[in-house]
């Protein structure tokens, strides 16, 4: 039997324009969420907000760009020249130590002597088969020492060693083990030694301890990194000078640049994006930002997860490093934003951050007085310690005041108040980085590059100390 069938009637104007209406709010309404959702699961802000750090991305970016970059000026890219002079600087403080070769593996180190950076390096470090650079001191008829340079490297990775097109002028010469022999006595009896029947080998500090023994035990007299030979790395060459010059200046160049445009509310990782995205319109690769508002400053290296908003009244602790040429910068400012009037308004309450900011410049000072030739390590650290202390915050100065810098961003000697046995030298480098940090409430600390000078005290290589808060 057949269903009795109902008229149809066609629906009306209005049925119609109700259907769209629902329609329409049912697609915006899973945009919305969707959207929502999609923010929500990957963090991102709100485009508002987005709006807002790219504005403070370009200002920062822009005000860099128009120092005209002028820094730069002293870098370059160190030529095979520049290599030859470490090698045979190496060679001569060899010579004066009686060492019969300097051994290093893949590393800095290695990179400073033969420019085979980290990328490089890679696949040749965590290797059980060694491969060693192997720098000897020769004697020339003229009495001059020269390095005299071989590679300990596995016979069928000789081809791929030879491919680093390391900066020397001629091609280098190497000494091939295959697999199933040992390689140290192969070292050991090449002809590289002549008559020496146990040479003595300096070990680099980033030696691997099972290469070290392993030398150490098939004919080798093996000792460690001192005296001359680890001089030759810590004091510094003309061009080394240069790029330690340019990169440390155009990083407080970017922290001064990117100061300008902050704003109420940009949080501690906003600014750490910005102001590496400012270093790279330099053509510097920053490796490590510490940004810190407020009470975060009071650790030294931070801790927090970096999502603390910028407010009125809160000092701004910035301690970063980038690269060029393979050189380190390590620079560190504590500043009041552009917006905070100078002098503060009294409601801030920032009367002991202001002190406590000129008491640290003052120790900072007392240390670059300090950094002189023949000098010790542990002056340079007391001098400013003492100035903190005097001010009543010895407890909250809680690290040593420095440290060398050149490839590495940490190299020795360290400026700690233990290190009486390290003599300063014309041409080191170091850090001056003396700092208070009141827990809970607040942290300064400034650090610059500086570097011992023949004669009077120790010269600025980052741009100039900082001023004020808001002169950093």
């Amino acid at each position: 039997m057949k269903e009795t069938l109902l008229p149809y009637h066609a629906p009306g104007p209005q049925a119609r324009v109700n259907t769209v209406a629902r329609w329409v709010f049912c697609i915006a309404a899973v945009t919305l969420l969707f959207t929502w959702n999609y923010a929500a699961y990957n963090d991102h802000p709100t485009p508002l907000i987005r709006s807002k750090k790219d504005e403070f991305k370009k200002c920062s970016v822009d005000t860099y760009r128009a120092t005209g970059l002028k820094f730069l000026d002293t870098a370059e890219r160190p030529p095979v020249e520049e290599y030859v002079l470490r090698r045979n600087n190496l060679a001569k403080a060899l010579a004066v130590e009686e060492i019969d070769a300097f051994v290093v593996e893949p590393g800095y180190t290695f990179s400073y002597y033969a420019n085979v950076t980290q990328p490089q390096w890679e696949v040749w470090e965590p290797e059980e088969r060694p491969f060693v650079m192997v720098i000897r001191p020769e004697k020339l008829s003229d009495g001059s020492v020269v390095a005299n340079t071989s590679f300990l490297v596995p016979h069928f990775e000789e081809t791929r060693a030879r491919l680093l097109n390391m900066p020397f002028e001629e091609d280098i010469h190497a000494v091939t083990y295959e697999e199933h022999w040992n390689y140290y006595t192969t070292l050991y009896e090449s002809e590289i030694w002549g008559e020496t029947l146990a040479p003595k080998l300096m070990v680099d500090e980033e030696m691997r301890d099972f290469i070290q023994r392993g030398f150490a035990t098939n004919g080798f007299t093996v000792v460690g990194l001192s005296g001359e030979v680890e001089a030759v790395r810590q004091i510094k060459t003309d061009r080394e000078l240069g790029i330690l010059r340019a990169v440390n200046t155009g990083t407080v160049e970017a922290i001064r640049a990117m100061r300008q445009c902050l704003y109420v509310g940009v949080t501690e990782n906003e600014v750490a994006e910005v102001l590496d995205d400012t270093m790279r319109a330099a053509g510097m690769d920053p490796f490590f930002d510490i940004v810190e508002f407020g009470k975060s400053a009071a650790l030294p290296h931070g801790g927090y997860d970096g999502s603390r908003k910028l407010e009125p009244g809160m000092f701004v602790l910035i301690d970063v490093g980038s690269h060029l040429y393979g050189y380190s910068s390590d620079v560190c400012r504590t500043f009041y934003p552009s917006f905070v009037p100078n002098p503060p308004p009294s409601k801030y309450n920032v009367t002991e951050q202001l002190r406590v900011w000129q008491v640290v410049l003052d120790a900072q000072d007392a240390a670059v007085k300090a950094m002189v030739p023949d000098g010790t390590a542990a002056a340079v650290d007391i001098a400013a310690r003492e100035v903190i202390a005097g001010a009543g915050y010895e407890k909250e100065f809680t690290h040593r005041l420095g440290h060398g810098i050149g490839i590495k961003a940490h190299e020795s000697p360290y400026l700690n108040k233990g290190n009486f046995g390290a003599t300063l030298r014309p041409g080191m480098v170091f850090t001056a980085e003396p700092g208070v940090y009141v827990l809970n409430d607040f942290g300064v600390r400034h650090e610059d590059i500086l570097v011992v000078k023949e004669d009077g005290e120790a010269e600025n290589i980052s741009g100039g100390f900082a001023k004020s808060p808001w002169e950093p």
